[in-house]
């Protein structure tokens, strides 16, 4: 703003009646250091999507325009920069009109006429929140990166744009989709968007949709009143709940149940919600990052997602890339783990040899980062002498075939038992994607066996339900 301290204010107004295009115009110029117009939504498009043009602070723009509406220039806005704040004016105001707009992150909503003494004082609202978010996106992004979003690994191209649109929307109270294969980071990033915006300070709170059995997913959810089912023997306060004031991470929502699906759509629509057994409305004020490793859009035509719920999460949209698109990576991830996994096993810290690094770099990664760190742990149970050898290695589906028994290759100099057993029961994990009870029938024991070893092992899993509160590996 003129005459304020600050970054240059950079304004465009887009309508395309001529009067009011130049009067806000000349009235927002008296205060405002750059005010650009267009009298036409495609050419504001056409600027927007122009590189060389410097984003906006405020965008005016009328909803009801010829070639492109305002809705259009929105979306255009929002993909340019999230942090631009957008003021969308109609003559045709409606109560549809304005949630549909506020849904797709407009700023504010102008029902036309007005004065235009009110026109500049919204424009100067939204202006001075378009600084603070600018400002917490740039403290908030040092603080993760010097923090927990150091867990991140990687400076590849690809991961780095990602990383990159995740710190800027964090300050938004958009929804956020998190998109990618299992194993590639998706619950990292969805903290990293806790860590970089104005909610850090509130809970994150995590949900694993394929996790749970339909019967306690509504419960999980939303809660229940004692006496809601036989077991309630106490109100039960549910996710939606607990993250009031913060995140809830819905990780693998494309697994949900069409039934489930309608309940979630009403408390995304509304942050309204009722207990199971119960009557009371409540409200939360939680900011919902959602992840699949699922095509909704395919899911859709299936039949299988609602795709009134897929416009909801789909807000903005962050695709995460599978490690055999990032392998100069793989260095990086893998001596981040054997640090890690060193430490935490107390042996002395190791390296890789030359054989070892060439197949961690030759290998395709199916199961992405989650696979890679699971290769990086078993090898530094198995490892003797001060580095990784190649033979240290195995993958999932590299095990030794044919006929006749099998037997480990071991170390001369000896091995402790228990070792050999944890890599094996991470072995048949890994196998059979942490199926409890198919890693179960594999090794020849009982359920009830393995998760005996698995809890003696300290072993986790995200998938499992004893680590829906947040244990695990965090790949996600």
């Amino acid at each position: 703003m003129k005459g304020l301290p600050g970054p240059e204010a950079r304004l465009l107004v887009v309508e395309d009646n001529r009067a009011l295009r130049v009067g806000m115009a000349r009235a927002l110029a008296e205060r405002f250091d750059v005010v650009d117009v267009e009298d036409r939504g495609d050419a504001a498009l056409a600027r927007l999507r122009d590189v060389g043009v410097e984003p906006y602070d405020v965008i005016v723009t009328d909803l009801r325009m010829p070639a492109a509406d305002g809705q259009a220039v929105l979306r255009a806005a929002r993909e340019r920069d999230p942090r631009t704040a957008v003021i969308l004016v109609t003559a045709f105001a409606t109560i549809d009109a304005a949630v549909a707009a506020m849904k797709l992150g407009a700023f504010d909503f102008v029902e036309k006429p007005f004065p235009l003494e009110e026109l500049d004082a919204r424009v100067a609202k939204a202006l001075g929140h378009s600084r603070l978010v600018n400002e917490v996106v740039t403290l908030r992004a040092s603080l993760a990166g010097k923090g927990g979003s150091g867990r991140i690994v990687g400076r590849s191209p690809v991961l780095a744009r990602a990383i990159e649109l995740a710190t800027r929307v964090a300050p938004m109270r958009s929804t956020v989709l998190l998109t990618g294969e299992t194993g590639t980071g998706k619950e990292l990033v969805a903290g990293l968007i806790h860590e970089a915006s104005a909610r850090a300070d509130g809970p994150f709170v995590k949900v694993n949709c394929a996790a749970l059995p339909e019967t306690l997913l509504e419960s999980e959810l939303f809660g229940h009143e004692k006496g809601a089912f036989t077991s309630a023997d106490r109100v039960r306060i549910g996710r939606f709940e607990q993250a009031n004031g913060g995140t809830l991470f819905l990780d693998e929502v494309g697994d949900l149940s069409l039934a489930t699906q309608a309940k979630l759509l009403r408390a995304l629509q509304d942050q309204e919600f009722q207990r199971l057994g119960g009557t009371r409305v409540m409200r939360t004020d939680a900011r919902i990052v959602a992840a699949t490793n699922r095509d909704l859009e395919r899911a859709i035509a299936s039949g299988d997602f609602r795709e009134d719920l897929y416009f909801r999460v789909n807000v903005i949209t962050i695709p995460l890339p599978p490690l055999r698109e990032r392998p100069d990576d793989i260095e990086a991830l893998a001596l981040h783990f054997l640090e890690q996994f060193c430490h935490e096993l107390g042996r002395p810290r190791q390296g890789f040899s030359p054989d070892a690094m060439a197949r961690l770099r030759a290998h395709p990664w199916p199961g992405n980062v989650r696979e890679l760190r699971n290769a990086i742990e078993r090898a530094v149970l198995l490892s003797e002498g001060n580095r990784v050898e190649a033979t240290d290695l195995r993958f999932a589906g590299a095990g030794p075939s044919g006929g006749g028994e099998w037997r480990p290759a071991l170390p001369a100099s000896g091995i402790p038992m228990e070792r050999i057993e944890r890599a094996v029961v991470l072995e048949a994990l890994e196998r059979h994607g942490f199926v409890q009870k198919d890693a179960a029938a594999w090794l020849g024991v009982s359920r009830r066996k393995l998760n005996y070893m698995i809890q003696r092992m300290r072993l986790t899993h995200p998938s499992w339900r004893r680590n829906r509160d947040g244990a695990g590996d965090g790949i996600g």
